[in-house]
């Protein structure tokens, strides 16, 4: 937590990471160094014994010492090694290092890396709670994983085929972003709940949804039958919006007609007349319209009861 009461969902590197990271940045390290030594020795043959120990002293401190400091100022914290296994050294708060952290943390690292093989830093990160050496404690900075595996996300089943497009007319403008998540995971785990649990889950859920959009609740439909086909309308209409895929109102009142089966010369906008709407058409003859024959009177079907809560009970 910072200063600020702001809690940072930050996952410290563990020992077995952090090893490997720090093992490729030797790799690369040590390597650079064995070559620009045998390039020095090469070249600094004529000069005597001090001299030369002078330029080994002097190259050690510089590729091994200066450059994964630099690296680490110049990368924010993602070295080699880092990078490849996810990882990247912060602030305590968060925040990216700085040329300070990097070297303390340079300077530490010699002693507890080089000069002890690496034994302090393994004892100093399995005793902290966060897996940090002491020059991460010194320089007050925190290893971290950037590289976190994303849980999978289970698909929503889909409605009854006999339910589909049925709630096109709700208003969901008023439903929050809390009770969709909520219905979201109960969908996506419905079949590893208790059947009776589910079922008095799938009732409230449906209720508070009724209560959101202002809609009665639908007359034989099982409550989780009515969130699958709510949060599959739902779905369509953002996917509409996304992609375009025709354009419709947010809202369109219970028997309105649909937006591709308008006239044409009508806009989109409910009302509103589109370009060309007022032209002057041809007039055609007008024709007696045909006697419409009365319709049969259909008996309505039996409606059973419903339970209190307006949902029928699953099946």
């Amino acid at each position: 937590m910072t200063g600020d009461a702001v809690v940072l969902g930050l996952r410290p590197a563990r020992l077995p990471s952090r090893a490997l990271a720090i093992f490729l940045d030797l790799l690369v390290y040590l390597t650079g160094y064995l070559v620009i030594t045998i390039g020095l020795t090469l070249a600094t043959a004529s000069l005597d014994p001090a001299a030369q120990a002078a330029v080994s002293v002097a190259s050690f401190l510089l590729v091994l010492v200066g450059v994964p400091i630099a690296v680490e100022t110049l990368s924010h914290g993602r070295s080699l090694g880092k990078l490849a296994c996810g990882l990247r050294v912060v602030r305590d708060d968060g925040g990216p290092i700085r040329f300070r952290h990097a070297l303390v943390r340079g300077a530490m690292g010699v002693v507890e890396l080089l000069g002890t093989f690496g034994a302090i830093a393994c004892i100093a990160s399995l005793i902290s709670a966060r897996g940090r050496r002491l020059g991460d404690v010194f320089a007050g900075a925190l290893v971290v994983r950037e590289r976190v595996p994303g849980a999978r996300v289970m698909p929503v089943p889909p409605p009854p085929p006999w339910l589909a497009g049925r709630f096109s007319g709700l208003d969901l403008s008023a439903v929050p972003d809390g009770l969709w998540l909520a219905i979201r995971q109960y969908l996506t785990r419905m079949d590893q709940l208790d059947p009776q649990v589910g079922a008095a889950m799938a009732v409230r859920l449906a209720d508070d949804l009724v209560a959101r959009t202002g809609a009665p609740p639908p007359a034989g439909v099982p409550a989780a039958a009515f969130l699958m086909a709510v949060v599959h309308e739902r779905q369509s209409r953002d996917a509409a919006r996304a992609f375009g895929a025709g354009v419709a109102p947010a809202y369109a009142p219970p028997g309105a007609p649909a937006m591709a089966a308008m006239p044409g010369g009508m806009s989109p906008a409910w009302g509103h007349p589109g370009p060309g709407a007022y032209a002057p058409q041809a007039v055609q003859p007008a024709t007696p319209p045909a006697p419409v024959p009365a319709p049969a009177e259909v008996p309505a079907p039996a409606v059973p009861p419903r339970p209190a809560t307006g949902f029928a009970p699953p099946a």
